[in-house]
């Protein structure tokens, strides 16, 4: 018997994914009572289809949801992904670095990253701790054609079409018993108590409900405009609002090569991502638009690109970023854009939908009395979770040495650093990072209120990164692939400027790996049936 009615206002990437997985949390995989899902979605709103580039978390969404990877793959023109690589960054002299998915501890204590920064640093230092950037350089998928027999597993992502991705999951949800219905959401009708009874529709009557989420992209409808929660603005720290989008179509140009990675190539006013599907690959110019015009980055694009790229189509995505300072309020949660955004470097758009996907399965109010207390906890967690994002992405940008154009030089600003990104870095002047930094980050000097007066009640506790979406490993890869070195070696007794060194363990599996791991593209074509097509020019700003 049915006990709970959830209704998703909204379709596209947020919508399904939060439709095929609590699908499955809730029904498929959960012996307890019975959720029907509905998802109402505007036959009239175009999907703006943000992210195409994923993290690891895909794959428990994938699992839950009992999506087959291979099928997958062959709906989404999926390819692998296992890091991200990010060029000009520290200077814009054409110097790289890698964010792998996989690098494991070395010994008990682990003082690779410490060690590492003493040394002449002549060796990149995820060269140093992780076999991937030198599988990503070889071109191999990160997992073998049989099972696994070789260590501990290689970590990967995707890259997926996201138009695709969410016409698959509409299919597939819609086959494990999710309602689909096509019309547009003309009103919300509230109830004495504060709560949501549910939605008028153009077409199809009105459809109640007892949880509500809204998938409404940046109009927020439901969770902004009806419910009044209003966003916390972060441009001050991330200040690019716009990414103009340009696919490359493989009868075009096929570069001769389908790499299993993500690039991040700093520009003059931002930064350009590159990613490979099987049919094309996607770029992306993320920039600002107060340090560059539309037809400036125009030029810069196709510059990348390369000559091959001129008669291709533009597009332009405008967006802010900041997010609600409430995500569940009354029984309304907000999902995916509706929610908030990030600027997407780290490849979060997605995961973001997911997490909010994930969060409300495990905190699904089966009674309303329950609403108060999981919504508490649902909002703790996700305000956490940007703050997270953001810190993280900021990192990025204040580490830099570029100082070519005005853009870089404002990034590395004070004023446009977080103040728990200030904490980090001074306290790790002191230490090098370890696990227990990540336990509760709150450091002397961060603020002690982050929230607006208010008539009602706030969480006004400081945000921390207990749920450690990246580890303190994460922030050594990036720390030091941008040559930051807080701490004064003049004050130690130990050795300085030894050389770098690959560590043994490192050196034996990229061995052992290169002889057994398939080349990417050999990979896609045994499995799901791709055909490169003939090579043809590559972009001039690869390298």
């Amino acid at each position: 018997m049915v006990k709970r009615r959830l209704v998703i206002v909204g379709g596209g990437s947020a919508g399904w994914v939060a439709a095929a997985y609590l699908n499955g949390a809730l029904n498929r995989l959960r012996k307890g009572p019975r959720v029907e899902i509905t998802v109402l979605e505007s036959p009239d709103v175009p999907r703006i289809s943000v992210g195409e580039a994923t993290i690891p978390s895909i794959n428990h969404v994938l699992e839950v949801a009992g999506i087959d990877e291979i099928d997958f793959l062959k709906h989404t023109d999926a390819t692998y992904k296992q890091a991200i690589k990010y060029r000009n960054w520290y200077k814009n002299d054409g110097s790289y670095y890698y964010h792998p998915f996989t690098r494991g501890p070395f010994g008990p204590i682990d003082f690779t990253g410490d060690n590492w920064a003493r040394s002449d640093q002549s060796i990149p230092y995820m060269d140093t701790v992780s076999p991937q950037p030198a599988l990503c350089e070889l071109g191999l998928l990160p997992k073998t054609n049989g099972p696994w027999a070789f260590g501990p597993q290689i970590h990967y992502a995707y890259h997926m079409n996201a138009q695709k991705f969410a016409d698959y999951l509409t299919d597939h949800a819609i086959a494990g018993g999710v309602r689909h219905v096509r019309a547009n959401m003309t009103d919300v009708i509230m109830r004495e108590n504060g709560l949501i009874a549910g939605v008028e529709t153009d077409r199809a009557g009105r459809i109640d409900g007892d949880v509500f989420v809204d998938c409404t992209g940046f109009s927020a409808l439901m969770i902004g405009k009806k419910m009044g929660v209003d966003n916390y603005d972060a441009s001050q720290f991330l200040m690019c609002d716009r990414a103009l989008v340009m696919p490359i179509p493989y009868d075009v140009a096929y570069p001769g090569e389908m790499r299993p990675y993500t690039t991040a190539t700093a520009l003059s006013a931002g930064w350009i991502w590159d990613i490979p599907l099987r049919t094309r690959r996607a770029i992306g110019y993320v920039h600002s638009s107060d340090f560059i015009s539309e037809d400036e980055a125009e030029r810069e694009l196709r510059a990348y690109e390369g000559a091959h790229g001129e008669k291709l189509d533009t597009r332009m995505v405008n967006f802010h970023v900041g997010w609600r300072r409430r995500h569940w309020e009354g029984n309304c949660i907000a999902i995916g854009l509706s929610g908030g955004f990030i600027e997407p470097l780290e490849s979060t758009g997605i995961y973001l939908s997911e997490l909010g996907a994930v969060m409300l399965a495990e905190h699904f109010p089966y009674k309303e009395e329950h609403i108060p207390a999981l919504a508490f906890r649902y909002n703790r967690i996700l305000q956490n979770r940007y703050y997270e994002i953001l810190d993280f992405i900021n990192l990025h940008y204040c580490l830099t040495k570029r100082d070519d154009t005005e853009f870089w030089r404002e990034v590395q600003k004070p004023e446009r650093i977080t103040d728990r990104i200030k904490a980090k870095l001074e306290f790790w002047r002191a230490k090098h990072p370890s696990s227990a930094d990540l336990e509760d980050q709150f450091f002397l000097g961060q603020a002690q209120d982050l929230s607006p007066d208010s008539r009602r009640p706030e969480d006004r506790r400081p945000p921390v990164d207990t749920a450690k979406l990246w580890s303190h490993y994460s922030y050594e890869c990036i720390m030091y692939g941008m040559h930051y070195n807080g701490r004064d070696w003049a004050d130690d007794d130990g050795e300085t400027g030894f050389p770098a060194e690959i560590q043994p363990r490192v050196k034996a599996r990229v061995a052992q790996l290169r002889t057994v791991l398939p080349r990417h593209e050999d990979y896609l074509r045994q499995t799901v049936g791709f055909e490169a097509p003939p090579t043809g020019p590559r972009p001039d700003g690869w390298s």
